[in-house]
């Protein structure tokens, strides 16, 4: 049975020519998910020091929020990414985790309480519950710089010619900074409890939350060689998944069912965060997913079934309850 809330988050503008590619339904979906999570799991597992090696509760803590369960979504794009191009899994693997990476340090620092002071994460205390403000944030910078040594590291790419690693490197160290992740989170904090119209949100989630969705599309397709072109396309197809992705979760605050989020509910109404049902309200927001659902799969068009696994995650993302 659907929980509380997931009938409600089926957007009305997603249209029949945007179903499920053929032949790639819920189920071969699900494998596809658990396979190259499997693959990403077991590549962050060999590139994190092991939780007995000194500072043991730093790596403790490193580990205790890297595998708290999170679905890799942004792994998992970086691979398709590279699948719809001609590229293969594992020449991207490397880049997959450090997206990863950079996530879970985002996730880490904003539930400190200096940011959104959240209690409970994917069911389990978050890590500073349970470590401690100060190894929390110290476990969230080494987590970054964890990811830039990655990155930094031909031999975790042998098939890839160093310019091309080193503008892909450059175009992650931009998403995660000033100007794009950091600097969307500051203007989210900077709009609380304010009245906030559409433009602004938008700036805020298209950077804090959209800005590393596009370039974990692009990313593992422009490190695999793709045109021009295709790039362009998978970029306006990761800007529209990251806004669904944004909204969905907006929604979820308010509609979600609390046992299936592993998190409390609410929460951004009471800390007065700028969030879509908040300015456009629930059934605008709704409709909103699934317009932007539905040109994500437009924006993929050029491309042929190597690409199914992207319109299937656009149409997954739309209709998530978690």
């Amino acid at each position: 049975m659907r929980k509380r809330g997931s009938e409600e988050l089926q957007g009305k503008t997603v249209t029949a020519r945007h179903k499920m590619p053929a032949g790639f339904g819920p189920s071969a979906l699900k494998s596809y998910l658990d396979e190259r999570l499997a693959r990403v799991n077991a590549y962050l597992d060999g590139c994190l020091p092991e939780e007995s090696r000194t500072p043991e509760t730093l790596h403790r803590a490193m580990r205790y929020s890297l595998f708290s369960g999170g679905k890799r979504i942004r792994p998992v794009l970086v691979i398709a990414g590279a699948e719809a191009v001609g590229g293969k899994s594992d020449q991207v693997l490397g880049l997959a985790a450090a997206l990863e990476l950079i996530h879970t340090y985002t996730l880490i620092h904003d539930d400190l309480p200096a940011l959104d002071n959240d209690d409970y994460r994917r069911g389990r205390l978050t890590c500073h519950k349970v470590f401690g403000e100060a190894v929390a944030l110290l476990a969230g910078d080494a987590l970054l710089t964890k990811a830039f040594e990655l990155l930094s590291n031909p031999k975790e790419f042998p098939s890839v010619p160093p310019e091309r690693l080193l503008d892909v490197a450059g175009q992650i160290a931009r998403t995660a900074g000033s100007t794009c992740l950091v600097g969307g989170q500051v203007v989210d904090l900077e709009s609380e409890g304010k009245q906030v119209d559409l433009p602004l949100l938008e700036y805020i989630h298209v950077n804090k939350t959209g800005g590393l969705i596009v370039t974990s599309v692009t990313a593992g397709a422009r490190l695999c060689g793709a045109e021009q072109q295709s790039l362009r396309a998978l970029a306006r197809y990761g800007e529209c998944i990251g806004l669904v992705f944004q909204i969905t979760d907006d929604l979820l605050d308010v509609i979600g069912d609390r046992e299936t989020l592993g998190k409390n509910t609410g929460g951004d109404r009471v800390r007065g965060k700028a969030t879509y049902p908040a300015v456009l309200g629930i059934s605008e927001s709704r409709s909103r997913a699934g317009e932007l659902t539905g040109m994500a799969i437009d924006h993929l068009a050029a491309f042929d079934e190597r690409a199914d696994p992207l319109r299937a995650l656009a149409l997954f993302l739309h209709d998530r309850d978690r």
